[in-house]
């Protein structure tokens, strides 16, 4: 694949129209990391990501980009709203798979001799792992309820205050779910997965902020050096990754009916003004609103057990969102193309929504720290009000587990200061901090890049995986 530099942190994969190329592809990254981008197939399937009809401008991909199913994790591919298309693959099968950070009033220091009795609470509190099943089980009406209203169901249902709703993405509930488009296999899977963690590099981690570069952002998100943080990563479970399944199906029948051609069928399709679109989308949104209540009721569970373990009440403890944002969405927003305002369905696979001054959350790996920075009007530019989503995966699962044969992780991190507890035997191996990217490197692109810009450094103290 021929790149030609655009400049220091962008990189162009010029419009081939052999290959069905409508626009051409851009890359964000710098010398570094984009050697190991190199490595992977990431590089085809953005560039056949550009193939898609109705697409915009460009396919994009950000510094954390790696091979993913269709689209890579990392793309960003917008269509037009009126004539373009929808595809399942380029959002992703952990449909809103996320990050919430919450924030407290307590003080790194203040708990350390009290932190390995706080993360075996949170370990035995919150269902982790493959299939996990949590305490709330829906029935067919309180899941539609769930699928329709997203957070605002958890609030109601008494998992938070209707506060932490300003503090979410969208407010924590997409409009134009349509819970009847979720197939009974998807729903049945969901239907005793609320609150709960999961499996592969889902995790909660209790952080300390242990850098603030932007004094005045940080400020005005409650975020001061010392400070006792939480980050929970998790998405819409079973459910959201069978509504992908069911649609990729979907999609993929629909290909010969509206003449749609695609270098690979993981990229299937359908125009936005059909009814496979219409129903994957009203099926998408609901299990995005399904993601939002998870990480909702997670959150809630999370503030019990450190009130109960430090035995502290609520004020004291201080826990409050600092912000909540979703990944492998699509999303209808309005953007500025050649002049003029467009409606465009913006596909984020492993991607985070940056518009100005939104916080955006980028978890790194375990062993070292994750970031928390704000959205910028360079962003709405370049990048369909975009930015990286973490670290970026190095290592397939099978490579880090090969790889980390012999070594105790979970005292390695010890030794780096950080209590890890995980449910699969291979867990710590699997998401090892050699697995990634270092977050650091991706993060120092987008903010010299501009799309998004440092806030504060967090660096883990414990962990729970599944």
């Amino acid at each position: 694949m021929r790149l030609e530099r655009v400049d220091s942190y962008l990189w162009r994969i010029a419009q081939d129209e052999s290959r069905g190329m409508r626009v051409p592809a851009l890359v964000v990254a710098d010398d570094r990391l984009i050697e190991s981008i190199r490595s992977d197939a990431s590089l085809d399937q953005i560039a056949n990501g550009a193939t898609l009809p109705g697409i915009v401008r460009a396919a994009m991909a950000m510094p954390d980009i790696h091979q993913g199913y269709g689209l890579p994790v990392g793309g960003v591919v917008a269509t037009d709203a009126r004539h373009g298309v929808v595809s399942p693959g380029a959002i992703g099968f952990d449909i809103n798979c996320g990050v919430r950070l919450l924030g407290t009033a307590l003080r790194a220091d203040a708990i350390a001799d009290r932190m390995e009795a706080l993360v075996d609470a949170l370990y035995a509190a919150i269902p982790t792992g493959v299939g996990a099943r949590g305490e709330l089980t829906l029935d067919a009406s309180a899941l539609d309820r769930v699928l329709a209203r997203g957070a605002a169901w958890a609030v109601k249902a008494g998992y938070g205050d209707a506060e932490d709703l300003t503090r979410i993405e969208s407010g924590g509930s997409l409009e134009g779910a349509a819970p009847d488009s979720v197939s009974a296999h998807a729903r049945e899977r969901g239907r005793r997965q609320l609150g709960t963690l999961g499996s592969g590099n889902h995790f909660l981690e209790v952080q300390t902020v242990e850098v603030v570069y932007d004094a005045r952002a940080a400020s005005a998100l409650g975020v001061s050096e010392g400070q006792v943080t939480v980050m929970i990563h998790t998405g819409s479970r079973g459910l959201g990754h069978q509504v992908c399944t069911d649609y990729l199906d979907v999609t993929g029948k629909a290909l010969r009916r509206y003449g749609i051609t695609v270098p690979d069928r993981q990229l299937a399709c359908a125009p936005v003004d059909s009814d496979e679109a219409r129903a994957y989308l009203g099926a998408m949104r609901a299990a995005a609103n399904f993601a939002f209540a998870n990480r909702q009721v997670l959150a809630h569970w999370t503030r019990r057990v450190f009130e109960q373990s430090l035995r502290i009440g609520p004020r004291e403890l201080g826990m409050r969102v600092v912000y909540d944002v979703a990944h492998n969405i699509a999303k209808e927003e309005e953007h500025d193309i050649d002049g003029g305002r467009r409606r465009l369905i913006v596909h984020r696979k492993g991607a985070t929504r940056a518009f100005p001054g939104q916080p955006v959350l980028v978890p790194g790996d375990m062993g070292r720290y994750s970031y928390l920075l704000v959205g910028t009007e360079h962003a709405m530019r370049e990048t369909f009000g975009s930015t990286c989503h973490g670290a970026g995966r190095r290592l397939s699962r099978t490579a880090a587990v090969k790889a980390a044969r012999g070594r105790r992780i979970g005292d390695e991190l010890r030794g780096r200061g950080v209590l890890a507890r995980a449910t699969g035997r291979d867990a710590l191996a699997e998401e090892m901090p050699e697995a990634y990217k270092d977050v650091q490197d991706v993060v120092d692109v987008v903010h010299r890049f501009g799309i998004s810009t440092r806030v504060a450094r967090l660096r883990p103290l414990a962990v729970i995986k599944g």
